[in-house]
């Protein structure tokens, strides 16, 4: 992978309290919905595993992301540190959407990343599981956006 001049702070290497920054500034990211966003806290080239796709580079991180918000409507999603070293940290999640049926879904999964001297993220493995819900079994109801700061976390919600 090459390094980008383009600095992402935190950098590597992480301490914990950076891996949680770096944790709560990608979740933030992802809760804004904009593909565009999103993309430039990645290397140019880097290199995804998401379900059964593999984007490489920007331009498809952004057409991946602008597929997945069209389906996966009013999202929202939770990061919590799993555990870091150096220039990796392993993330677990859940986020919920629903359909444009209106089926109502809970995704849990668990993220792998590796970034760049830069901050940038150079490799991201996600393993991800849906499991059909009722609407009545939600858990996330802030408003669409950056989840509120007093907001439970996945362990404070049982999940």
């Amino acid at each position: 992978m090459n390094a980008s001049t383009d600095a992402r702070p935190p950098l590597p290497p992480f301490t914990r309290e950076t891996a949680e920054l770096k944790v709560r500034l990608a979740e933030d990211g992802w809760n804004s919905r904009d593909p565009q966003r999103v993309s430039l806290v990645y290397t140019p080239d880097s290199q995804w595993r998401n379900r059964a796709e593999f984007p490489v580079g920007r331009a498809q991180i952004v057409e991946f992301l602008t597929r997945k918000w069209a389906k996966e409507l009013d999202y929202r999603l939770i990061k919590e540190l799993w555990a870091f070293d150096l220039n990796r940290i392993a993330v677990r999640f859940a986020y919920e959407w629903h359909d444009d049926s209106g089926h109502w879904y809970r995704s849990y999964g668990n993220e792998n990343w590796q970034f760049d001297v830069n901050g940038l993220m150079e490799l991201r493995y996600a393993s991800i599981n849906d499991l059909p819900i009722k609407e009545s079994e939600r858990k996330f109801f802030w408003p669409l956006g950056r989840r509120p700061d007093d907001h439970a976390s996945l362990s404070e919600l049982g999940l």
